[in-house]
């Protein structure tokens, strides 16, 4: 079963989005943070990323650039979810990008895309 990571300092937004996966069949973890992020990816094994990009600590961008330099991680998928900040950065480093408020359904779509490859 593939387990997902949702990075979200909005918790009822994490909620959300979690519940609506797990509905999908997947195992769910969640962080705060993109410290937090990188603590839970050293402890559990993950199969997606998808983040937040305005974050404390560190931004969805920066977990991505993080995540890249790490050999065991820079080959895992990341969905960048954001307000207007998602057209900024580095569209490179994300498997996907959804404006908020986003579509669930497509959100779903795009996990299935990229998890069944």
């Amino acid at each position: 079963m593939n387990t997902i990571l949702i990075v979200d300092d909005e918790y009822l937004i994490a909620d959300i989005l979690a519940m609506a996966l797990e509905d999908e069949g997947y195992l769910v973890e969640k962080a705060s943070d993109g410290e937090k992020a990188l603590e839970a990816l050293k402890e559990k094994r993950v199969q997606l990323v998808i983040t937040d990009y305005m974050m404390p600590k560190l931004n969805g961008q920066e977990l991505a650039l993080a995540m890249r330099k790490d050999q065991a991680l820079e080959d895992l998928p990341v969905i960048l979810m954001s307000g207007a900040q998602a057209s900024q950065g580095c569209p490179a480093l994300f498997a996907a990008i959804f404006n908020k408020p986003f579509n669930m359904d497509e959100m779903i779509a795009k996990v299935r895309q990229l998890l069944s490859t």
